[in-house]
């Protein structure tokens, strides 16, 4: 027998896939896995039950018929075809058409487990810590393999070469993985490790994340002192530790541009209050120099003598006005009471005497009418020059 060609296999076994009618009309039922949604309109995703999987596509143009957005733990009924991929030699589901059947067994006890904590209140904004702006230390709580503690790395070494990142391993998924992320975070906390913490994984189903959908880590990230960044999946996954952790950053490298912040950046912004402050002052100064060479130019300094001679003058005028109206007044005065003294001396009783007229009193009353004299009566005669006592005949 002669060898044949990997194309040729692939080829072989299409063909006969092909050649089969059952699978040339499908109708599968399953549960969505591991779903993505490609830039270009097509569908990737895994369907499985409880015991298998097979790999599912579906392209743009069919994709425009469904009433509604497919997600990791939907159940789901898809028709299609089962054909070959030649180049990667694997089989799979060409779905022209789906509907759903209902939610997943994970997914349903994801959303009880949400609604559970939401009304607890552990996704309260007001519960949420702030991100220091200044880190030394960033606590790093993830797999010590792979692509996303070296993205971290990177990230965060190239804005700030002085922070210090300190890896706290724990398994991302798989059982049990759930309460040994709990224990990372509290013995963080604990022991006062970091001054901000990254939960970090890279992406994958709904199954991969679960551990992170647990109430345990919830609970333990809801319980920390120290913020906590969660970085769980790619920017389409959300899961239970995003809702209560202090941030959600939609990638591992930028939950490290979230938590380090750029040096050159900083730098820049000091540089840029550096000259703003320097042409401060040197406007400052400037204005304080024109304004000197004002003051120094001014009357005030070069003849300091005149504001006081002017005011001396305007003085002397203020005192002549004052004296004269004073003399002024003074003789009004006078005019005025000279004139009382005549009026009043014209009504004086001792004028009119002078005129031949007497007063006569009785006891020291005025007699008015000879109808009050009584015969034998003693009275007194008062004239300008004296008095004289006299008696009624």
């Amino acid at each position: 027998m002669d060898p044949v060609s990997v194309t040729d296999l692939n080829k072989y076994i299409k063909n006969i896939i092909a050649g089969d009618e059952n699978l040339e009309a499908v109708l599968v039922k399953g549960e969505i896995s591991n779903f993505k949604h490609h830039y270009t309109g097509h569908m990737y995703f895994t369907l499985k039950d409880e015991n298998s999987l097979i790999k599912c596509i579906m392209f743009k143009t069919y994709t425009a018929s469904l009433n509604f957005v497919p997600k990791d733990g939907m159940k789901v009924i898809l028709f299609g075809s089962v054909s070959v991929f030649e180049r990667d030699g694997v089989y799979q589901i060409y779905c022209k058409s789906m509907q759903e059947d209902g939610i997943g067994d994970l997914y349903k006890a994801y959303e009880e487990l949400k609604k559970k904590l939401e009304l607890e209140g552990l996704f309260e904004i007001s519960h949420k810590k702030k991100i220091p702006f200044m880190p030394k230390i960033i606590g790093v709580l993830t797999s010590n393999t792979g692509a996303v503690i070296r993205d971290i790395i990177n990230v965060s070494t190239r804005r700030n070469p002085n922070v210090y990142i300190r890896l706290f391993p724990i398994p991302v998924q798989g059982s049990g993985a759930g309460e040994k992320i709990a224990n990372g975070i509290k013995f963080m906390n604990k022991n006062k490790l970091a001054d901000v913490l990254i939960l970090a994984r890279g992406g994958g189903s709904l199954e991969d994340l679960w551990p992170f959908n647990e109430e345990v880590v919830a609970r333990a990230i809801y319980e920390s002192d120290i913020p906590i960044i969660s970085a769980v999946g790619h920017e389409t996954d959300f899961t239970i530790s995003d809702f209560v952790s202090d941030l959600r950053a939609p990638t591992p490298s930028a939950a490290a541009e979230l938590a380090v912040t750029d040096i050159s950046d900083l730098i820049d912004s000091l540089n840029l209050y550096k000259r703003r402050l320097k042409n401060s002052l040197k406007k400052r100064t400037e204005i304080m120099r024109l304004r000197y060479e004002k003051c120094m130019n001014s009357r005030v300094y070069k003849n300091p003598y005149q504001k006081i001679n002017d005011l001396s003058i305007v003085l002397d005028g203020y005192l002549k006005q004052l004296e004269n109206s004073m003399i002024k007044k003074l003789k009004d005065d006078r005019l005025k009471s000279t004139k009382l003294i005549a009026k009043l001396d014209t009504l004086s009783p001792l004028k009119t005497l002078t005129r031949g007229y007497s007063i006569t009193e009785y006891n020291g009353k005025i007699i008015s009418s000879k109808k009050e004299l009584k015969k034998d009566m003693n009275i007194v005669l008062k004239f300008y020059d004296g008095n004289v006592d006299a008696k009624i005949l």
